[in-house]
């Protein structure tokens, strides 16, 4: 593990020291993005900072320097070589009086990264009875708020799953804890639409513009009529979903292995796409 926290290169977390009034650390009033490392070089790093900057601008924060995150991306990158890692930008409202009220700032910014395992090409969902609400102050935004997802998570490893699915408050497929969803009913790829509240996941946006897809609104139960799925995301890249709750769906059906193949083929020769 290094980190880079407000400018300055940490070898390992445990050197790491924040405010215990950091807003990110008591209310979860904050920002992040994990993204993928291939032989050491992020992955769709441009889009990331993007989104980045659109959810700080949700949650009423100042941008993020971009130049400056850039330069935390390179300190801890630099010199390593891992065949797959991950990067974690965290962007805080920083140090603020306890309670819910924002302080002065400054802003706290922290660049983290680690080697990490590819991921199994296939897995088992669970759906969740919580719903995640479409209108919410935070819906589509990538907050450190967590909480729900952690509770959620834990929930679909007691059910054997590796991913909890949320539906919204609609009752629609919204997504996963940390993954967008993709199904397909009579030959067709579809996808739940920014509007259910899913977050607009870069694997997502990337798998429409290369392979193609519907996106649309519709009950959970259509999934009761889905002749396959699949996650997509910056660590799952598409990963077949082997079982769906009681229900057993072929990992990988002909259309998932079509878009893990055209994923393969244009991430190798588009690393900023």
């Amino acid at each position: 593990m290094r980190a880079w926290v407000n400018g300055q290169l940490l070898d390992g977390a445990t050197g790491c020291a924040l405010s215990v009034t950091d807003h990110g650390f008591t209310v979860g009033d904050g920002v992040f993005e994990s993204i993928k490392t291939l032989d050491g070089v992020p992955f769709a790093l441009t889009r990331h900072l993007e989104r980045l900057a659109v959810s700080a601008s949700g949650l009423g924060l100042p941008a993020p320097d971009e130049a400056e995150v850039r330069r935390g991306v390179a300190e801890v990158l630099k010199g390593t070589d891992d065949v797959l890692g991950r990067l974690r930008i965290t962007y805080t409202a920083g140090p603020a009086p306890m309670g819910s009220g924002r302080g002065g700032g400054p802003a706290t910014l922290v660049v983290a990264y680690s080697a990490i395992r590819k991921l199994s090409l296939t897995t088992a969902v669970a759906t969740v009875p919580w719903p995640r609400n479409e209108r919410g102050a935070t819906a589509g935004l990538k907050t450190t708020s967590y909480a729900e997802n952690v509770i959620a998570l834990a929930r679909a490893s007691e059910l054997g799953a590796s991913e909890a699915i949320f539906a919204n408050t609609a009752g629609n497929l919204c997504e996963g804890t940390g993954s967008n969803v993709f199904y397909v009913v009579d030959g067709e790829l579809r996808t739940p639409t920014l509007r259910s509240g899913c977050l607009a996941g870069v694997t997502r946006a990337l798998v429409l513009e290369w392979y193609g897809g519907v996106e649309v609104d519709e009950a959970m139960s259509v999934i009761e009529r889905a002749s396959e799925a699949f996650l997509v995301s910056t660590t799952r890249d598409v990963q077949a979903i082997s079982k769906w709750d009681e229900r057993d769906l072929p990992a990988p059906g002909p259309i998932t292995r079509d878009c893990w193949r055209t994923w393969i083929q244009r991430e190798a020769a588009h690393l900023d796409p």
